[in-house]
């Protein structure tokens, strides 16, 4: 692992937001956010076994009978809420990109929908009134998992918390006031969203679970997966396999940061594929009896539906108010959910 994705680790600012360490850490995660949209981080606050918890839970749900878990499906709710079928999100034709690309055969083209499944969960408060109430639905509760609920906000809480630091980090970094991008995500849409991909079906060599895409949302966080395959491209159109530390966590850019900061921080592009070191964790999961299931523990972060989204003062000029118009973040989300096969049809 390069240098550019060596962990930044968050006990400085924890323990003393103000002190010379924790600011240089800040100035580090905006840059490090600026040049690859993506980082590697060390909470103290979360631990592995959390995230083992989680995912152990997750891979028996998705063993269940496929008609089990299509009870768990909300459609109608543009699947915001409950479990995604696979083969149903389709991503962004982006060919235009891959085209630019330093080596346009470095990405996958999607061959069209992903083979994956999704639970959508809820985490956090909502607001009391909404324009957009079917991004802010109740909860899907499988019937089999009593520890469901216990689970899922327990994980995703301290995914949460360590988005909010970062948010924090990130606002500092960038010469804006600490709470600039924590007022915008009260009470936001905040979804736990592990995809399920089962590799006992699905294991050729390159076969493509997440097409080459981008995130929608905020800030995107994940815990370290069972199954290598995850991809990134950085700013200069270099592509890079991302290895999580144990311990660690990862944070993407999504589309609403990008948004706020006039693209000063870009969305960043990524795939997952079954690689060479994804079919052989599959033969060690087959010699230890383990789940073949590739489970990711993944949180995509959400401004609040309500909030007006445009670059932010310090980002806004003629040219970012062109390419990032005023809008709702509801509306925002909307759109993007439709262009990738998620927005319910009206």
């Amino acid at each position: 692992m390069t240098d550019t994705l060596a962990p930044v680790d968050l006990s400085a600012y924890l323990a003393d937001p103000k002190s010379e360490q924790a600011i240089q850490d800040c100035k580090r995660v905006a840059e490090i956010l600026k040049q690859t949209s993506c980082l590697v981080l060390k909470d103290p606050r979360v631990s592995e076994s959390e995230n083992s918890k989680f995912i152990d839970m997750m891979e028996k749900y998705y063993e269940l009978p496929l008609e089990e878990k299509m009870k768990d499906v909300r459609a109608e709710l543009s699947y915001q809420v409950g479990a995604t079928p696979e083969f149903t999100e389709v991503p962004r034709d982006h060919a235009e990109k891959i085209a630019k690309l330093k080596d346009p055969h470095d990405a996958q083209p999607p061959k069209g929908a992903d083979p994956k499944w999704r639970f959508f969960w809820r985490i956090g408060e909502r607001p009391n009134s909404t324009k957009f109430q079917e991004q802010n639905a109740e909860p899907v509760i499988p019937a089999s998992f009593p520890q469901w609920k216990d689970v899922m906000d327990g994980w995703g809480n301290l995914m949460m918390q360590s988005v909010r630091t970062v948010s924090e980090m990130t606002a500092v970094g960038l010469g804006l006031p600490p709470n600039t991008f924590l007022d915008l995500l009260k009470n936001g849409p905040h979804l736990l969203a592990p995809t399920g991909s089962d590799l006992g079906v699905h294991s050729n060599l390159k076969t493509v679970f997440a097409g080459y895409h981008y995130d929608l949302n905020f800030l995107t966080i994940h815990g370290k997966s069972r199954f290598p395959g995850l991809y990134i491209w950085l700013r200069d159109g270099t592509k890079m396999a991302v290895k999580v530390p144990d311990g660690c966590l990862l944070i993407q850019a999504g589309k609403q940061i990008e948004w706020l900061t006039g693209g000063e921080i870009n969305a960043g592009f990524h795939e997952v594929i079954a690689s060479e070191a994804t079919l052989q964790a599959i033969e060690r999961a087959k010699a230890n009896g383990s789940s073949l299931w590739r489970v990711s523990s993944t949180l995509f972060s959400h401004l609040a539906s309500d909030n007006v989204l445009e670059p932010l003062p310090k980002f806004k000029n003629e040219e970012t108010s062109k390419a990032y118009p005023t809008t709702y973040v509801g509306a925002q989300v909307m759109e993007e959910l439709g262009l990738i096969n998620l927005a319910a049809d009206k």
